[in-house]
């Protein structure tokens, strides 16, 4: 983990709403039968989908609350909507996503994963 990635985490922990977020025993398993991979697959998907665009569907209310562990981090990370990007990651709203903004929010996503599952 990078040093700014390592001071993202302390601040989200210091988030009374961020830090309540962590997975349940059937987003924990949903996790370990699915595999990294496909995880990240997901939450990629999710990114590109929801997040990406310059202007995504919603925004705000895109990301649920529960039903897939990858929800649950982008809340938990900051990373569920555009405000969120640019209040806490310094990604601004209104133009896409490049490609390497999309790779490092799903690399905090999984990073988050990693640090659940594992916790």
């Amino acid at each position: 983990m990078t040093p700014n990635t390592e001071q993202l985490f302390r601040r989200l922990q210091q988030s009374r709403f961020r830090s309540r977020f962590h997975l349940g025993a059937s987003e924990r398993q949903y996790c370990l039968d699915k595999g990294a991979e496909t995880i990240q697959r997901h939450a990629a998907d999710f990114i590109a989908r929801r997040l990406a665009p310059q202007e995504p569907a919603n925004d705000g209310k895109q990301t649920p609350m529960r039903g897939h562990p990858v929800f649950i981090a982008q809340h938990a990370t900051a990373t569920c909507c555009r405000g969120c990007l640019a209040k806490w990651h310094g990604i601004p709203a209104g133009v896409p996503l490049s490609q390497e903004q999309q790779a490092y929010v799903v690399g905090v996503i999984f990073q988050w994963l990693v640090r659940e599952m594992n916790g």
